[in-house]
């Protein structure tokens, strides 16, 4: 029998991807039970907030994930431009391989209930932040000034989420490839 921990963390990482693919309104409770393999008496056991806080704490979660990854594949490219192709690279790869079901772990769910609920909200803007301070540290580490770093990093950011809802809807990783060469152009421009 699996430890209550397991029954929870199988809930989190169930509802991140289900999130991921359809979204908040789309994501039922009941399904997230069905394919976690959690008893229904386990869901408000673990989270008494319902499906706002299961969803909260599941962005949290994916966008942390995201923010560890970024951090390595920015890390094993080594240079400033080679860090970014790289990053463009890697979610060019993941959004292939779900076969365009799965671009960023946060936008499709901000976009369809961050208006409506703080918690979701909070959680998506602190995964973003996270993601923003990453990108941040990069460019500072690769002799970009603090203050352009920050510009940059958003500019990055925007750019990329951008480019995955263009190619998650074209089914084409096209818009990311267009989005990685303009930001070595940026890049290296701002050292």
């Amino acid at each position: 029998m699996p430890r209550q921990t397991d029954t929870r963390q199988r809930m989190l990482r169930t509802a991140a991807e289900l999130l991921r693919t359809q979204g908040y309104h789309a994501t039922g409770l009941n399904q997230v039970l069905t394919a976690s393999a959690a008893p229904k008496g386990s869901l408000y056991f673990h989270f008494p907030g319902g499906k706002e806080q299961l969803a909260g704490e599941a962005l949290t979660l994916a966008g942390r994930e995201l923010a560890t990854t970024l951090e390595s594949v920015l890390a094993e490219a080594g240079g400033l431009t080679e860090g970014l192709e790289a990053m463009v690279d890697h979610l060019a790869e993941g959004l292939e391989a779900s076969n365009f079901r799965q671009g960023c772990p946060l936008s499709t769910t901000a976009l369809d209930a961050g208006a409506d609920s703080e918690p979701i909200r909070q959680a998506c803007s602190g995964g973003f932040d996270a993601w923003h301070h990453v990108l941040v540290d990069h460019l500072a580490s690769h002799g970009v000034e603090p203050e352009a770093a920050d510009e940059l990093a958003t500019t990055v950011l925007a750019a990329v989420e951008g480019a995955l809802l263009l190619a998650r809807t074209r089914r084409d990783v096209t818009p990311l490839r267009i989005v990685g060469r303009q930001l070595r152009t940026l890049a290296e421009g701002a050292k």
